[in-house]
């Protein structure tokens, strides 16, 4: 009674399947995804301090690293990441590793400074059977609220002024801003 009592909360710790045809159990993970992400934060250091790859690399590295320096559990870390198991991480680290052995080779940053790029130009016309992705028409309640502001006097001006000061300011559509309501 007393081993059934110890063992069962033990054993169900262990994994037994990734339930992923070919992905093996890794049994120690977390180490071993520990030594994967040191390993990948001392090999990025050679890409340049100020390149996006080396940014995003390390960012997500280190968020990934403090978790498993965190926690002891293997399910407690998929849980924390939500990227999938423990062994998923593992293929996705080695990976990211090579890749950092690649663009170190490639040197993508190092175009040269005088480095001339030709445009070519096609004034071919479009094939009929390319589609041309144009917008969509406006949905029917925008048109019949911009009608109704439109038709109120002095909201013209207004909108307009909106319109050219959200272009001015550089919002736009990608303020993340709720606009102002004009009052009528």
């Amino acid at each position: 009674m007393f081993l059934r009592a110890v063992a069962r909360p033990l054993m169900a710790r262990i994994k037994q399947t990734t339930g992923i045809v070919g992905l093996d159990v890794v049994p120690n993970a977390r180490e071993v995804l520990i030594g994967l992400y040191s390993k990948t934060l001392n090999e990025i250091q050679k890409v340049p301090e100020d390149e996006g790859y080396r940014k995003a690399v390390e960012s997500f590295t280190n968020h990934r690293l403090k978790v498993c320096q965190e926690e002891e559990d293997w399910e407690k870390i998929e849980s924390r990441l939500g990227c999938g198991q423990v062994e998923e991480l593992i293929e996705e680290a080695q990976d990211e590793l090579k890749l950092i052995g690649y663009m170190i080779e490639w040197d993508p940053w190092g175009i040269p400074d005088d480095h001339e790029i030709e445009m070519v130009e096609n004034d071919a016309p479009i094939p009929k059977h390319v589609p041309q992705h144009r917008p969509l028409p406006l949905p029917k309640e925008f048109r019949d609220t911009l009608e109704a502001l439109m038709s109120q006097p002095g909201m013209t001006e207004k909108l307009e002024a909106l319109v050219s000061k959200s272009v001015k300011d550089g919002a736009g559509a990608s303020s993340s801003e709720e606009p102002s309501k004009p009052k009528p």
